[in-house]
């Protein structure tokens, strides 16, 4: 069984990581979606062996879509939740029991009153409550706990219940059929009902809410178990999530080799020395490096002084009118400030280094520059191989093509000179000054620690 993330759910979490261009750590999330029920939902599958049988099968309840793992589970559900469905039952005046009765036997489990035991149907009433209620008791031990009544008024509503025939109407039949007892309800739905409302199926998904409320105790308790280690080490909803979030156009990176982060964008390294940038984003660059863990706060208000007074003035809630004051009166509509070009450029050329890689800002609000990638280590040049000339076979005394040995007198062959080294690495082009357009002016976030919104 897997734990899906919500689509909707997923949908508005990546609108939220692209408009603030934060950088938000993968399991997080998905503990996140793994704290309530209806951020996710809860996908079974069957597994089959090599001749392609199931394991273990699912059976499925079509009126309500209750899941099961036993067929006869499925149907005495099935009976017992929607009998109005199918059944009616009837009630007929009958002649009670002929006798003086003083007393009868009662289960001592379930209260259930089982009529005195030198009744006729004693013993199909005491297997039958066996049966269906405590089957994994022995029969020794279920009847040892019948106790034996002599309270007038439960002998008297024994009596009363003898008085009546109980049948069963099949309802939505072609023709009238009454049946007699449950257990030929329960033969009459196996033929008749239980191929259209019982199937089994390989896959069903359903809602994480209908998943905790199984009626199956065993897929009760494998929801809680696997939901239980999820929770502890969540791979695999974190898998899923990065599929979805991917589909979304999102990137994902690692920060210290062990915690993946998803963003906009990857970390880009940003060289000053072969890239021509503004003079607002390399002062930007620089503040990030010379204050580690700063904020958006921080950085806008060094670089921009007075800014965040500035934006809680803009965003601060109109005035509201007197108590007692005429509401026909005109209230004159104050129109916000403009703000001041510095701030309009700083916000945009944040805006630009968040969305290209060049600075990350995280989840908790603290900032930091993409680092120098480490170079790539060259790999040394093969060895070239020479042909040998009839000069260097005549110096080390092998005979030649001729058959003649020749001596050298100029001492040994020299070594073959060294491949050349490898190029240097081609710059990469140089990049534009990035278009600065003013934005829609927003609240700058304060220092705490954000969590997406689902």
């Amino acid at each position: 069984m897997r734990f899906l993330p919500d689509d909707k759910g997923v949908e508005s979490l990546a609108r939220q990581i692209k408009m603030t261009g934060r950088a938000y750590p993968l399991f997080q999330i998905a503990h996140m979606v793994l704290e309530r029920p209806e951020r996710h939902n809860v996908e079974f599958t069957i597994r089959k062996d090599a001749t392609g049988a199931a394991l273990q099968p699912l059976f499925l309840c079509v009126l309500d879509e209750s899941l099961w793992i036993s067929e006869d589970e499925a149907v005495r559900y099935t009976l017992d939740r929607h009998f109005g469905t199918f059944y009616q039952a009837e009630k007929t005046p009958i002649d009670p029991p002929k006798g003086t009765y003083t007393f009868v036997a009662q289960c001592g489990l379930s209260g259930e009153v089982l009529g005195p035991p030198n009744h006729h149907d004693y013993q199909n009433r005491l297997r039958k409550l066996h049966a269906e209620r405590f089957s994994r008791m022995p029969f020794d031990m279920f009847k040892a706990r019948v106790r034996i009544v002599r309270d007038e008024a439960i002998v008297k509503k024994w009596l009363e219940d003898q008085s009546w025939k109980v049948e069963f109407v099949c309802l939505n039949m072609p023709e009238p059929l009454r049946l007699g007892t449950r257990e030929e309800v329960e033969q009459h739905f196996r033929a008749t009902h239980q191929p259209n409302m019982i199937r089994s199926v390989e896959t069903q998904k359903m809602s994480g809410k209908i998943a905790r409320s199984l009626r199956c105790a065993a897929l009760q308790r494998l929801v809680r178990q696997a939901w239980e280690e999820q929770c502890r080490f969540p791979l695999q909803t974190s898998t899923i999530l990065s599929q979805q979030f991917g589909s979304h156009g999102l990137q994902f990176f690692k920060i210290n080799k062990n915690q993946t982060h998803v963003a906009v964008a990857r970390p880009h390294f940003l060289d000053l020395e072969t890239n021509i940038v503004s003079d607002g984003v390399k002062r930007m660059i620089a503040f990030v490096n010379e204050h580690p863990k700063c904020t958006r706060r921080n950085l806008i208000e060094a670089l921009v002084p007075g800014a965040v007074q500035f934006m809680a003035l803009a965003n601060a809630p109109a005035p509201a009118a007197p108590a007692g004051a005429d509401p026909a009166a005109v209230v004159p509509v104050v129109e916000p400030a403009t703000p001041p070009p510095e701030l309009t450029a700083a916000i945009a050329d944040l805006h630009w280094l968040i969305h290209q890689g060049h600075v990350i800002e995280f989840a908790d609000g603290t900032m930091e520059t993409a680092k120098k990638p480490k170079p790539r280590p060259v790999a040394a040049p093969a060895p070239v191989e020479t042909v040998p000339s009839e000069a260097s076979l005549a110096a080390e005394g092998t005979p030649t093509a001729s058959g003649e040995e020749s001596v050298s007198s100029s001492g040994p062959v020299a070594e073959t000179a060294p491949a050349s080294e490898a190029p240097a690495p081609i710059l990469e082009p140089v990049a534009s000054v990035p278009a600065v357009s003013t934005p829609v002016l927003a609240p700058i976030p304060d220092e705490k620690p954000a969590e997406p919104a689902v």
